[in-house]
């Protein structure tokens, strides 16, 4: 199958075809590190993981970048709020990102660039850009990007030139420019903000060109997908196009692709409104990281997702499912013949499983391909019909799949020790026929978050999954 991605700019799904043969280079935008990242950030993020995991599994080498927005006016405030420095800030919440990215197992990009370690090729960029005469400088120092100068601007966003809005983060009269709606590539120094004597003066960069430095230094000029929000479309990446290709001359990104906003109670999730949920608040609530990962990346990402109770719930039972196959395969003994057909049915839904996720990561039919031979497989369980070597065939398929959805226990996971004696005495009671210490033992069990079912295969075990949030 060839993989087809349905592309912002021209609204068409076309067929992925990498500018480097057997190589696909992406950019996804990265949080701005403030405060804690919020779970719809992180369906962006997810979205990006989900289409990076699937493009590897298909046999392509990928190069992920995803930056880390650390001077901003947010960060800037936010750090004078705090009474500390705008260093300090960014670190802390980096840090949070990437633990909350880690436990809600986000694959770590190739590279995290910091805005503020590219300052000099955000100079050089903006240097160009003087030369060329798509930018100019204001009395305060500031420089910025003269739009009427790019009449292309607003193909993205599909928007006329002429009734755009500001396209910057700050309002339009704190600094001063030709045309409101030009935005600022470096903005001039300001008491109490951080300042770079650079080649075209002293001053900070604006967060658009941020971006655009950032993926040219690491991917190159023009690369193959871009990814974020459709929050981003504009003006974020409206202003990245426009400064990107006046400065190379060249097409800046093959395929845009944008992912819808995550909902909650109905309303577009966002920290401006209050209106969001933290993964590290809801993880302390009791949500199990796979739970929280699974209701994220269940909706196609161009579609609205509607985080709840019941979502997660949902989730929470749908990983639980799997849970339970995963476990009573590892557990399964059938001394007999192969299945003659086993091969043909894995083959047929890893073939589905990969047509899916191709046609624009459509992940929605993925899952339902899983949910499927599920059904197929735990028919065969419990009626016997496949041998211990079928078992540990059909385990390695839901492995593989999992390469791309990354919901499935954790092999390596190891369990504690006292854990691990507890199962060993419960079986020993069963072997005795002591019920009331094997259901003693059972209980103490659960209480540590292991749920044990007896089964003709014996003693089995899985991690038990909450369904609330907090």
């Amino acid at each position: 199958m060839v993989i087809r991605l349905q592309d912002t700019l021209t609204g068409e799904t076309r067929p992925l075809e990498p500018l480097e043969s057997g190589h696909v280079r992406i950019y996804s935008c990265g949080p701005t590190v403030y405060g804690p990242t919020h779970i719809g950030n992180f369906r962006s993020f997810l979205f990006a993981d989900l289409l990076v995991r699937h493009l590897r599994r298909s046999g392509l080498r990928v190069t992920w970048v995803m930056n880390i927005t650390d001077i901003d006016d947010k960060i800037i405030k936010g750090a004078a709020a705090a009474g500390t420095t705008i260093e300090a800030l960014a670190d802390r919440w980096l840090a949070v990102f990437l633990a909350d990215a880690a436990q809600v197992r986000m694959t770590r990009p190739d590279v995290l660039p910091r805005a503020t370690g590219h300052i000099n090729e955000m100079v050089a960029l903006i240097s160009t850009l003087l030369d060329r005469g798509y930018a100019y400088r204001t009395d305060d120092g500031s420089i910025f990007f003269r739009i009427a100068s790019w009449p292309a601007y607003g193909r993205l966003a599909r928007l006329d030139p002429d009734q755009l809005r500001v396209g910057e983060r700050v309002e339009s009269d704190e600094y001063a420019k030709d045309n409101v709606r030009d935005f600022a590539l470096w903005k001039g120094p300001k008491p109490g903000e951080p300042s770079w004597e650079t080649a075209v003066g002293a001053g900070r960069p604006g967060w658009h060109i941020e971006c655009s430095a950032m993926s040219m230094k690491h991917l190159g000029p023009s690369f193959d997908i871009h990814t974020g929000g459709v929050d981003l479309i504009f003006p974020h990446h409206e202003d990245e196009i426009a400064q990107s290709e006046a400065a190379t001359g060249l097409p800046f990104v093959r395929t845009w692709l944008h992912c819808a906003h995550l909902q909650m109670s109905g309303a577009k999730m966002a920290k401006s409104t209050g209106n969001i949920a933290r993964v590290g608040e809801i993880l302390d609530a009791g949500v199990s990281p796979r739970a929280l990962r699974y209701a994220l990346i269940a909706v196609h990402y161009r579609a609205a997702n509607n985080y709840s109770d019941e979502s997660v719930a949902a989730a929470a039972a749908a990983v639980d499912r799997l849970d339970a196959l995963v476990a009573a395969l590892d557990a399964y003994r059938e001394e007999r013949a192969d299945s003659p057909d086993l091969e043909a049915v894995l083959t047929t839904a890893d073939d589905a499983f990969g047509a899916a996720l191709d046609d624009d990561l459509n992940v929605s039919a993925a899952l339902a391909v899983v949910f499927d031979l599920l059904r197929v497989i735990n028919r065969r369980i419990d009626g016997r019909s496949l041998s211990t070597s079928d078992a540990e065939r059909v385990l390695q398929t839901l492995r593989s799949l999992d390469q791309v959805l990354g919901v499935l226990p954790d092999p390596s996971e190891d369990l504690d020790d006292e854990v691990r004696r507890l199962l060993e005495d419960r079986a020993a009671a069963r072997a005795r026929r002591d019920w009331s210490a094997s259901d003693r033992l059972r209980d103490e069990l659960a209480a540590r978050g292991i749920a044990v079912e007896d089964t003709r295969d014996g003693q089995r075990w899985r991690r038990q999954l909450e369904t609330t949030r907090g």
